[in-house]
């Protein structure tokens, strides 16, 4: 029986080797991102226009009632239109169509750094999206 505790390997703070170390400078790095800054300012921008949220709610409240009446079997093409026709509505708000527009910068970065990061790695994590085995 061994008396040792285990030892908790070191940080070295000053080289970052740790993952976790780096992975903390790139959330910060990212945050610091003029795609992220926009995307935040934008997404503030959204949320203090009285249009665009009354807009929102409309969406959120069709796309409810779209899921439940497909998932019953009621759903009609008419039902699919008129949620179409709402998130047609809301883009045109200057405030959403410039939030999206920063949401799909953001995102075409974000997966810039994706590939980036998993590069050198021997792993396909699209393989492993679906949630079932690969076998």
């Amino acid at each position: 029986m061994s008396t040792e505790s285990e030892v908790e390997p070191e940080i070295d703070a000053t080289t970052g080797s740790q993952p976790e170390t780096v992975a903390d400078d790139l959330g910060a790095a990212i945050a610091d991102m003029p795609e992220y800054e926009r995307f935040v300012e934008t997404k503030a921008a959204v949320e203090r226009n009285p249009e665009a949220q009354q807009k929102v709610q409309e969406f959120e409240r069709l796309r409810d009632q779209f899921v439940q009446a497909r998932q019953t079997g009621e759903a009609t093409q008419d039902d699919l239109e008129t949620l179409q026709n709402a998130q047609q509505e809301l883009h045109k708000v200057p405030e959403m169509a410039e939030f999206l527009q920063a949401q799909d910068e953001l995102d075409a970065r974000l997966e810039r750094l994706n590939q980036e990061i998993t590069a050198d790695l021997d792993i396909d994590f699209g393989d492993r999206i679906g949630g079932c085995c690969n076998d």
